[in-house]
């Protein structure tokens, strides 16, 4: 019988990624990555190591190299040397070597200085972005998981080919579900007999990033279809600042301090409000955010599987309690928040609406 031998990594303020040795490496996340073949070709660079022996130094170091030409910047939250490590931790990785690689990270963070808002474009051209792209805004009719995750690609393709207008949706769920990344192990991150049990729809969507739980009066989701210019010349982190602009202007307009944390999240000083994904097409992007409006800790602890690696670079060691919903954060009913939502989408980056009176 083939030993399965499993080993992650998480990079701080970045994403997750697990290495499962077989036969055959597997490699997956919550990653995000637009041409799939680059995991394949990464997997082979794995299967041709040689066996590891003795202290795992060497092995990691050999094993970032061969990567880094492979992945080059085709990964986004994850690098060359996170495979690596989780390969290691999958093969064995020693007290030791853990030691000697966080003094190097170490070292190398304090030589790299701090870096926050390297990716924040200025506020002048996030507004020029905006004014040219002008979005329909739409709130669109019930549908099951199924079908929202059909339309979204139709629909961004639509917007690529010119066949639709710059299109921003809101969604109304018509039904509970778990909506895992393009990339991610769903027996790794998912309890699927108890989402089964439960009555909540497994189903995959077409772009990167983490698992998300909906339960349809507690969530709010939103895809923004728009032209591949509106992104251009952006990196990753640039370009979800970019899309999630008004939103983050809508939720503070609602009293909520709301800002962006690390690569993908819009969070309060309290914890994650929601995660967004993306990915581009040619001649088009696909941008879509989850946001708790509500959240059922003890249902997201029976249905989603968190390691604790994943948690590792936050200061709450408990994916459910990291959550903070907006409804524990302003007096707003979903379909007022919705309001909001809809009528700054709509004028942004002009006129945001005065909402003062909901704020506790």
């Amino acid at each position: 019988m083939t030993s399965v031998r499993t080993g992650e990594a998480k990079v701080p303020g970045g994403k997750f990624v697990r290495v499962t040795l077989t036969d055959r490496a597997r490699i997956d996340g919550d990653f995000f990555l637009e041409d799939a073949s680059v995991l394949d070709a990464a997997a082979r660079v794995l299967d041709a190591m040689p066996p590891l022996e003795g202290e795992p130094d060497g092995w990691y170091d050999e094993a970032a190299s061969r990567l880094r030409p492979v992945l080059g910047r085709a990964l986004a939250g994850v690098d060359a040397e996170a495979v690596a490590l989780a390969a290691v931790r999958a093969l064995g990785a020693t007290d030791g070597f853990e030691r000697r690689r966080r003094a190097r990270v170490g070292r190398l963070r304090a030589a790299a200085g701090n870096a926050d808002g390297a990716d924040a474009l200025p506020d002048a051209e996030v507004a020029r972005r905006w004014r040219a792209l002008r979005p329909r805004v739409v709130r669109d009719v019930p549908r099951g998981p199924d079908e929202q995750m059909a339309v979204d690609d139709r629909w961004a393709a639509e917007v690529a080919d010119g066949r639709r207008p710059s299109t921003l949706r809101f969604w109304q769920w018509a039904a509970p579900a778990v909506v895992v990344g393009r990339y991610q192990s769903i027996p790794d991150e998912v309890d699927v007999e108890a989402a089964q049990q439960l009555g909540f729809q497994v189903v995959r969507r077409s772009t990167g990033g983490g698992a998300m739980l909906v339960v349809p009066e507690l969530t709010i989701t939103y895809s923004l279809y728009a032209p591949a210019g509106f992104t251009q010349g952006l990196g990753t982190a640039a370009a979800f600042r970019l899309c999630d602009a008004w939103l983050v202007a809508a939720l503070r307009d609602c009293g909520i301090d709301a800002r962006f944390s690390g690569l993908n999240d819009i969070a309060s000083p309290r914890g994650k409000i929601g995660g967004a994904a993306a990915r581009r097409l040619p001649g088009g992007l696909l941008h879509h955010v989850t946001l708790a409006y509500g959240f059922d800790a003890t249902l997201g602890g029976r249905l989603l599987r968190t390691s604790a690696e994943k948690l590792s670079d936050k200061a709450v060691k408990s994916a459910t309690r990291r959550v903070d919903p907006l409804d524990a954060q302003v007096a707003l009913t979903r379909t007022q928040v919705l309001d909001v939502l809809e009528r700054t989408a709509a004028s942004f980056p002009d006129s945001p609406p005065d909402t003062m009176e909901y704020r506790i």
